[in-house]
């Protein structure tokens, strides 16, 4: 089985105790070569400088490649792409393009009156800089917002057709839904990489509801297996067993790179990726 490529989430810190984990993430899987790290923004917009700050401080003091996400809520096209490029002038060349969630207790995403109005505009805003590498999301099980699972690949279509070169997919338990999404893409004519995303369940109460947010399916046999795991106290080993195998199935069927949503609790995902092969290439160091 060959080496798949790598990359992390990360979110960013909302107090010392956070930025303390963050760090952590950076240093327990930095060494093992991730081809990006990425850094989520809250929901409408909520840690937009504290996204901004923990972009730079990794690029600037760990030497990662950092996707810093932008979304199109809660501000005007102006301000957004100041923040595109404020990530420019510090050196970060990656952008995550996402439409948003909305904030919390509203009646979901309503476009600010001078704001992209979706992910598409705001790509197509990015792609026209010339300043970035653009990513997006995809959505191998559909998106609660859209009609039907065919009206999601003609958007991810319309996507990388506005600029983006890759989309990385919400998360999945199974292997088969993901093959199920890249074959319908390549039907589409959709030819740019579609990389899987990868949930190790850390809590399976916070994966449940994360789950039923995102509208992902949980079979029968993992929720049973979690809950038992649950009970009895091997909920750790059983998320590196399974989060492993899904990854040894999805490289066997083709898939060349992994994108880890580590939660900023590092040490699922680096065990996943130790069980894989991908074993740390050298010690990170930060620089001053």
């Amino acid at each position: 089985m060959s080496r798949p490529a790598v990359s992390f989430e990360f979110f960013p810190p909302k107090n010392l105790e956070g930025s303390f984990r963050l760090w952590d993430c950076c240093n327990v899987l930095g060494p093992l070569g991730p081809e990006f790290v990425s850094v989520t923004y809250g929901a409408g917009g909520t840690t937009r400088t504290l996204t901004h700050d923990a972009v730079a401080t990794i690029h600037k003091h760990y030497g990662l490649t950092v996707a810093a996400h932008l979304t199109c809520v809660d501000a005007t096209r102006e301000e957004t792409l100041a923040i595109a490029d404020s990530y420019a002038d510090v050196g970060v060349t990656e952008i995550v393009a996402l439409r948003g969630d909305p904030p919390k207790g509203s009646d979901g995403f309503q476009a600010h009156p001078q704001g992209f109005a979706s992910s598409v505009e705001l790509v197509e805003a990015l792609a026209r800089t010339g300043k970035f590498k653009i990513r997006v999301g995809a959505y191998p099980e559909k998106h609660p917002d859209a009609a039907d699972a065919k009206a999601d690949i003609e958007f991810l279509k319309r996507k990388l057709d506005a600029g983006a070169s890759s989309a990385i997919t919400q998360f999945f338990f199974q292997p088969e839904t993901f093959f199920r999404f890249r074959d319908a893409c390549v039907k589409a004519g959709i030819t740019a990489l579609i990389i899987p995303g990868i949930l190790p369940v850390e809590n399976w109460s916070g994966v449940k509801r994360l789950s039923a947010r995102c509208g992902t399916d949980i079979p029968a046999t993992t929720a049973h297996a979690f809950e038992n795991a649950d009970r009895d106290g091997t909920t750790e080993l059983l998320a590196v067993a399974t989060a492993t195998s899904l990854c040894d199935r999805l490289v066997q069927g083709g898939a060349e790179h992994l994108h880890f949503y580590t939660l900023n609790k590092p040490s699922l995902s680096r065990d996943v990726c130790l069980a894989l092969g991908i074993t740390p290439k050298t010690r990170l160091q930060a620089v001053a």
